[in-house]
């Protein structure tokens, strides 16, 4: 019988909450499968099996633990049964087998008579499903387990459609859940509260024009997933923008430290992600260094371990500035909050397609507003605003990313 400790998920942390069992007390587990899920005020991580055996689970989910203690025993003696193998080893192909051998189940009568569902429209994709699976009308309608805003919005659509403007009064809720706040809302909100009582925080904005780039992706966007593997995105631009500008105006990438302001020579961009743990900001160090497909690739990567619960200590740690994207949501316009003790936060948002003024003539663009918010503590008006205008000059001529304020003629001609 071995033991499973609590691992530290990193200094200064003495407390986690196992959030999560992904198997069952008495199930037999196979050495280095992920067995729990363990929370903290940083990050979520997977609580390892060392060694195969039958599990004993000693802390409930939900518990609060320290680091150290033992979450469960692994009797390595037992063997696993018959049908714990067989769920171990199976595979699509040896299921396929398996049903072969299975008797031909006819299909259910069509229930169509039922007048309860004559008015049921059954799409040609769902009744396909419905068939290769034997689910009849009934079958769906009984599974159905709750009704969401969704679902009372499509039959309102569709008693308006037939000119029917009243239905039946159904039952109201008045039932509240309650769910306790995890380590990592409650640090979340810690560290939002103290940004505002301890920072001068303001915020300037600007909009881009981001037709250049819009019609780079459209050009070279299968060009660039063939080559690299992942689409081209806006975020990389707007990272390999920010590193650029943050050379030629350093007080945004300064920070406050006791009683010195520190100038980093490198941009560590930290990368707001929304999990369903709450927001995330992993780093990506050096951004400065990397091509537009190499910050792609990285950024997903981070995206893709945030989302799954699988993002470490290493990743979040450090950050000299931050990119946050509200416009995947549908943001046209917000203030960022800061991510201390960084002094800068770029906020982008939703493309709309806008009136402008183009050499005196009226042209519909598509625009994006852009926010910087910043500690006025360390970042003067000038620095702010000029570092906005800098990122906005090479989201709209991308080309000056390679060439600095030059045109591709005065490189070529090395004026």
């Amino acid at each position: 019988m071995i033991e499973i400790k609590i691992p530290s998920p990193g200094e200064s942390i003495t407390e986690v909450v196992l959030s999560n069992w992904l198997v069952e007390d008495g199930q037999y587990v196979e050495r280095d499968q992920e067995i729990a899920e363990i929370e903290s005020d940083k990050a979520t991580l997977p609580l390892i099996a060392s060694e195969s055996g039958k599990i004993e689970i000693l802390i409930a989910v939900g518990s609060t633990t320290t680091v150290g203690a033992v979450a469960c025993k692994i009797d390595t003696d037992a063997k696993a049964s018959k049908s714990e193998s067989t769920k171990v080893l199976a595979t699509e192909s040896k299921q396929e087998e398996i049903k072969k051998d299975i008797p031909i189940i006819q299909k259910p009568e069509p229930i169509s008579n039922k007048t309860e569902y004559t008015n049921v429209k059954i799409s040609p994709v769902a009744q396909k499903l419905m068939d290769e699976n034997q689910l009849n009308i009934d079958d769906v309608i009984k599974g159905l387990k709750r009704i969401g805003k969704h679902e009372i919005e499509q039959i309102l659509a569709q008693k308006s459609s037939l000119g029917i403007n009243s239905i039946q009064k159904t039952e109201i809720s008045r039932e509240i859940e309650h769910k306790k706040i995890s380590p990592l809302r409650k640090k979340l909100s810690e560290r939002l509260v103290s940004v505002k009582n301890e920072t001068a925080m303001l915020t300037t904005f600007n909009e881009v024009d981001m037709t250049e780039i819009v019609k780079m992706r459209a050009q070279y966007q299968n060009q660039f997933t063939e080559k690299h593997g992942i689409k081209l995105g806006f975020m990389s631009f707007f990272t390999k923008a920010v590193t650029i500008a943050l050379k030629s105006y350093p007080a945004v990438n300064s920070q406050i430290q006791g009683d010195e302001i520190l100038y980093p020579d490198y941009a560590d961009i930290g990368i707001a992600v929304q999990t369903p743990k709450g927001l995330m900001v992993p780093v990506v160090c050096n951004a400065e260094s990397m091509s537009l497909a190499e910050l792609e690739i990285k950024i997903k990567e981070l995206a893709d371990k945030g989302r799954a619960g699988r993002i470490s200590l290493d990743d979040l740690s450090g950050g000299t500035f931050t990119i946050t994207n509200g416009g995947v949501f549908g943001s046209l316009l917000s203030t960022p909050i800061l991510n201390p003790p960084q002094s800068g936060i770029l906020g982008m948002h939703n493309i709309q397609d806008r009136p402008v003024a183009i050499n005196g003539k009226i042209e519909i663009r598509p625009m994006m507003y852009i926010a910087l918010s910043y500690d006025h503590r360390t970042i003067d008006g000038k620095d702010s605003v000029g570092f906005l205008v800098k990122v906005k000059e090479l989201l709209e001529s991308p080309y000056k990313m390679i060439t600095g304020e030059k045109n591709a003629d005065e490189v070529l001609l090395g004026l």
